[in-house]
């Protein structure tokens, strides 16, 4: 397709409106989006369709009247705004296997490679610390490793675990429920950018199309539908994560979820979902071992730092929760693990030496909790 073909095709896209999938279908039989432009302009269109199509056919003609086909494709073009058809090589291969994919898609950044697996990372929005722990975790863990991140750039779990890919140094895709060129949530503007610059940001919505409620369900069969599989780090017992859940599997995606404990709200759609077959992943390391068939954890090469630190240290480090506990709790528990005491003062200087190191952080006076990044 060439570039003139896919102004025009941007043009019926947006004449068609979306959620009018049978009349593009049906308008498909009677030539392409150039033709139809030129009859909508000469005014013999309504006579080329059906008639039950003739009440939303008048919109594409009054469309045609006055729209500059080719400059508003390159303004289009200018603001860093690419666009793929369905009928192309460059359209997503894992999202042409689906059985209501998309016809365009519109992206800034670049998507997704079909040589490296992916993975549709989602979650709560209102996430516990937990949940923004394991999805750091997940994100950096997956990134490292090659994986491609798909998420919806949403608050909470979405956000954090594509931040986390980006930071690692992998690729990460957000799918969004409005124009590529609008930054939904607006919080999320720091990630919007860097997903531009390191990753992808895509669309089946024209540019300028703004977030509605309305929009984002059929933009969650996107994120699952770019993935091999979907990781659900929290989720309600009733949420919309778990919507895109019922895709993916009608879309034969593999599906797994992070368990938690039974009192908490937000881990009763993950714990619902195990009982229900979905995979259980409790690291990274586990997830990886199912996605890839030549996976070597990495965990190794990240606790080569911690080989040169005192056994002191090293232990003290894995007694340390994401959860903030005081100092005199971790003496105890110190004492405990390793049938060994050790002095409040010194316990006290290597919790201060892991917060210089970046693995801890001091809340309060004499709390520390694990760091989130």
């Amino acid at each position: 397709m060439t570039e003139e073909d896919k102004a025009y095709m941007h043009w019926l896209y947006q004449a068609v409106g979306m959620g009018n999938r049978s009349l593009l279908k049906s308008l498909e039989t009677i030539g392409t989006p150039r033709e139809i432009y030129q009859m909508a302009v000469v005014g013999n269109l309504t006579e080329k369709i059906s008639k039950r199509y003739e009440n939303k056919i008048t919109c594409v003609i009054e469309s045609a009247s006055d729209y500059d086909v080719r400059g508003e494709y390159e303004r289009m073009r200018e603001r860093g705004i690419q666009m793929v058809t369905a009928s192309e090589e460059d359209f997503p291969t894992r999202l042409k296997d689906i059985s209501d994919s998309p016809y365009v898609l519109y992206y800034v950044g670049r998507l997704p490679a079909v040589s490296q697996k992916a993975v549709a990372v989602i979650g709560a929005r209102d996430c516990t610390e937990y949940g923004r722990y394991m999805a750091g975790q997940f994100g950096a863990g997956l990134a490292r490793a090659g994986v491609q991140v798909i998420s919806g750039m949403a608050r909470g779990i979405d956000g954090i675990g594509q931040q986390a890919a980006l930071r690692a140094g992998g690729y990460s895709l957000g799918v969004l429920g409005c124009g590529v060129d609008i930054c939904y949530p607006r919080e999320n503007r720091e990630l919007y950018e860097a997903l531009i610059q390191q990753g992808g940001i895509c669309s089946e919505y024209p540019p300028g199309i703004g977030p509605r409620a309305i929009l984002f369900p059929p933009r969650n069969r996107i994120i699952s539908g770019m993935a091999d599989a979907v990781l659900v780090i929290e989720a309600k017992e009733k949420s919309g994560t778990l919507i895109t859940v019922d895709m993916a599997l009608e879309q034969g995606r593999e599906v797994y979820a992070l368990p938690g404990r039974g009192t908490d709200p937000l881990s009763r759609g993950c714990n619902r979902l195990i009982r229900q077959g979905a995979g259980l992943v409790s690291t990274p390391g586990e997830l990886l071992e199912e996605l890839l068939a030549e996976y070597q954890d990495e965990q190794e090469a990240s606790q080569q730092e911690l080989l040169f630190w005192d056994k002191e240290k090293q232990d003290i480090l894995k007694l340390v929760d994401i959860n903030p506990q005081s100092a005199g709790i971790l003496q105890r528990k110190y004492e405990e693990a390793y049938g060994s005491s050790i002095s409040f003062p010194i316990l006290l200087h290597k919790l201060l030496q892991l917060c210089a190191d970046g693995y801890v952080r001091q809340v309060g006076g004499s709390y520390f909790a694990k760091c989130l990044e």
